[in-house]
């Protein structure tokens, strides 16, 4: 069966700490309260990077690991949901700065599973014929964040993922979907739609969501607990059964860092060891896009793969969205 290997990785951290003693200086909190609700002891935060520069900074890094010229690049995916213009695209940015000029360039906006969603994406384009593909998950979430609400603005951090995929032999399944019908869980506003002709109350007339908070991100932690825990299992299960192996055949099983509550709940209700998972949202947060290709660069560089593990990748976050594929790390990897 065709499948995908992961020939490089590369992640960037900006250089500002924020533990959780500096948030109780602005916010009604303490280090302890943070840690025992979020397992987050501290996360790295922007000093005026941009999306793009992050991006390039983990995309160098991946070329690099993957011993490949940015000119043999096919395509560059890139995932976020903070990047820097409007218009142009971030990953036509990335394409310029890296010199990547054979590569066609996709943004795709799929907020925490966003990086799950580029994989699966260039694994379509490897099937049709294209041999190297990056795939980059960053992410300014901090930009997004209302600091005078305690409850979230803990949880964010900034940073970059990315990965080369080529073209492979093995086991390979992905389950993706959405609840759309519960969006208002987690969302932000971008600018409103706003001309001279308009009338007073149409925005309110056609939204759907409530008008949050500017442009910061609006959460419903519950809400967001009690699907998270009961999706992941969904998805994990289902991209087994699509795969013909057992949950407990997994080697690694990487989850969207969202809080550890909700990783050790779903590891829990998956009747899978912890040991199993690899959590660094202590050190970084919750960096939405970016987080998973942050830990896969991290476990690489750690050398916890080894030829042949089962690997399963879950995201899962704002839209309500989710996605989760498995492949098998390569054996020439």
């Amino acid at each position: 069966m065709i499948s995908i290997k992961i020939t490089g990785t590369g992640s960037y951290l900006p250089p500002i700490v924020a533990a959780n003693s500096d948030y109780a200086d602005i916010v009604d909190t303490s280090s302890e309260w943070i840690l025992t609700r979020t397992g987050i002891e501290e996360r790295r935060l922007s000093s005026g990077e941009p999306t793009w520069y992050m991006a390039q900074k983990a995309a160098e890094q991946a070329l690099m690991s993957a011993d490949t010229d940015p000119g043999e690049l096919d395509g560059i995916i890139f995932a976020t949901i903070s990047g820097d213009y409007t218009t142009p695209s971030m990953s036509c940015v990335l394409q310029g700065k890296l010199g990547a000029k054979n590569a066609l360039t996709i943004d795709i906006n799929c907020a925490c599973a966003g990086l799950v969603y580029a994989i699966d994406i260039a694994y379509r384009y490897l099937l049709s014929g294209f041999n190297k593909i990056l795939v980059v998950g960053s992410e300014n979430l901090t930009k997004l964040a209302d600091y005078s609400d305690r409850a979230s603005c803990i949880l964010f951090g900034d940073g970059a993922g990315a990965c080369v995929l080529e073209k492979s032999e093995g086991i390979y399944s992905s389950q993706l979907g959405s609840a759309g019908d519960d969006g208002t869980a987690i969302f932000a506003r971008s600018q409103p739609p706003q001309n001279v002709f308009m009338t007073k109350g149409s925005l309110n007339e056609y939204d759907r969501l409530p008008l949050g908070n500017k442009h910061y991100i609006t959460m419903d932690g519950k809400e967001i607990y009690k699907w998270a825990t009961r999706i992941v299992p969904e998805t994990v299960r289902g991209v087994c059964q699509k795969a013909g192996i057992d949950k407990s055949e997994i080697d690694w099983l990487v989850l969207h860092q969202a809080n550890m509550r909700i990783l050790e709940a779903a590891m829990k209700n998956l009747d899978l060891p912890m040991s199993k998972t690899y959590t660094n949202l202590q050190k970084y947060g919750n960096t939405s896009g970016a987080s998973i290709g942050i830990c896969l660069d991290e476990m690489n560089r750690e050398g916890l793969f080894k030829s042949g593990q089962k690997i399963c990748l879950v995201g899962f976050g704002a839209g309500l969205i989710y996605a989760g594929v498995l492949f098998e790390w390569g054996r020439d990897n």
